[in-house]
């Protein structure tokens, strides 16, 4: 009789071990170590067509020559700013995940993008959260076609993949992963064994059968995706639904993808009829105020391949505590405390005993350095109660000297910002465009007080 092996698992990090022990040597974590059955090595099916498949069944040396450079060729979701985030489309074998809250509309994205794929590929939908009823009720209350879209209820990951041999799909979702199981894996569906080697499993019949998959990912209470680290590891492309559940608008983030640009950003606005593409985001983020208030600035930042106009604000007020309030919203709280120091020290403000909070408009979260210049200047604004003008955009990094540094793509960024009908912008001396820019007056500034000279 063979003997059956185990192992030792920490449920929060994933480290094995030979033998049990009370704390995780590599999270620190106390009684998270427990044992399950090593599952047997099993491949998953592949298909005829695939059974030559270079690298698959006979492993082989090559030099990088001999390699096929041939592209993949990709095929298009339907939404431009869903194929913006995965690098310009779907490329045919990859496994793709894509997290995000609760309500944040996942299964929706997913079901409007297979409802449409279907009517010129082959497509299946497999559900382990909802029954076929809840989801074909669902799609008729979007308004999609459902005609051609095969469905499958199912949580089994080998009777999926054995199904899916015998469909022929081209494009498969399974909603979600952490509802799926393996027989040999001895645990619960969504711990830490069940996901690795369901993920594992799915990504390996991806590459075999040359078919693209999506799993849907549940997020933790942080934010981060569930389940161990090697989940994000295996997979191709790694994507986030984001979204505050009081705004109609949701971004789709990229945060690893193997065939395109990372931190990449679509934005969709949530209708009655599903996600709606939204083409210009710079729009929606720069829904101002008629009033001219002090505090309130337009910033460009870079996100992806694209730039992005946003309005960040900030409030400065006497504090009556003894150690006064740092806030941000959409911002880093340990650079706000740098920049206050810059600004105390090169700036001559001193803001020690005022309450200080920040907010970028939109829910959108800026973590490049070029926002360091527009949040100095709307901190000033508010200081003195000074109102900007309306037609003034800011860019810029704020070094610990009070030099103005560079950014990457500053003529991209005035150009967007003249598009959008902004007169007057500052920003860094590197960054000042070589020809004049129609119908807006760019002022370049080396230092945090020739910026502050040239605004009050």
């Amino acid at each position: 009789m063979v003997k059956k092996k185990t192992a030792f698992v920490c449920s929060d990090c994933g480290a094995e071990f030979a033998r049990w022990q009370g704390q995780c040597s590599e999270c620190r974590a106390w009684n998270t170590v427990t044992e399950f059955r090593v599952p047997s090595v099993k491949a998953p099916p592949r298909s005829a067509a695939m059974a030559g498949y270079a690298g698959m069944v006979d492993a082989k040396v090559q030099t990088l020559d001999e390699v096929n450079l041939e592209s993949l060729p990709r095929f298009s979701t339907g939404f431009k700013e869903f194929d913006r985030v995965l690098g310009g489309g779907v490329v045919p074998g990859s496994a793709i995940l894509i997290g995000g809250s609760p309500g944040a509309g996942k299964s929706t994205v997913l079901l409007q993008t297979m409802c449409l794929l279907a009517q010129t590929m082959n497509t299946l939908y497999v559900t382990g959260e909802e029954s076929l009823q809840q989801v074909a009720m669902r799609a008729n209350r979007l308004g999609l076609p459902t005609d051609k879209l095969r469905t499958l209820a199912e949580t089994n990951v080998e009777t999926i993949c054995q199904l899916a041999l015998q469909e022929k799909p081209s494009i498969m979702v399974i909603d979600s992963i952490q509802v799926m199981h393996m027989n040999d894996v001895q645990s619960a569906p969504g711990s830490v064994s069940q996901v690795r080697e369901s993920a594992a499993y799915l990504t390996r019949f991806a590459k075999q059968n040359q078919v693209a998959i999506f799993m849907v990912g549940h997020v933790t209470k942080d934010g981060s995706l569930a389940g161990p680290k090697v989940l994000e590891h295996c997979i191709d492309c790694s994507i986030l639904l984001e979204g505050s559940a009081d705004s109609r608008f949701r971004t789709l983030r990229g945060n690893k993808n193997r065939f395109g640009a990372v931190n990449e950003l679509g934005v969709f606005a949530m209708t009655g009829q599903g996600l709606k593409e939204v083409s210009n985001p710079s729009a929606i983020f720069l829904n101002r105020s008629e009033e001219q208030t002090p505090g309130s600035l337009v910033m460009v930042i870079w996100e992806g391949t694209r730039p992005l106009l946003v309005e960040v604000q900030a409030l400065v007020d006497y504090s009556q505590l003894a150690n006064p309030r740092r806030v941000t919203v959409g911002l880093e709280q340990n650079r706000l405390a740098m920049l206050l120091a810059v600004l105390h020290r090169h700036g001559g403000l001193q803001v020690a005993d005022q309450d200080v909070f920040v907010n970028v408009v939109g829910g959108v979260k800026v973590s490049e350095t070029s926002a360091d210049l527009a949040l100095i200047v709307a901190l000033v604004s508010s200081f003195k109660n000074y109102a900007l003008e309306r037609q003034l955009v800011v860019f810029g990094e704020v070094g610990l000297g009070g030099e103005i540094r560079p950014v990457p793509s500053g003529q991209e960024r005035l150009k967007e910002a003249a598009k959008h009908g902004f007169k007057r912008a500052i920003v860094p001396n590197a960054n000042k465009p070589k020809e004049p820019i129609e119908g807006m007056e760019v002022i370049a500034v080396n230092s945090l007080s020739d910026a502050l000279e040239a605004l009050f």
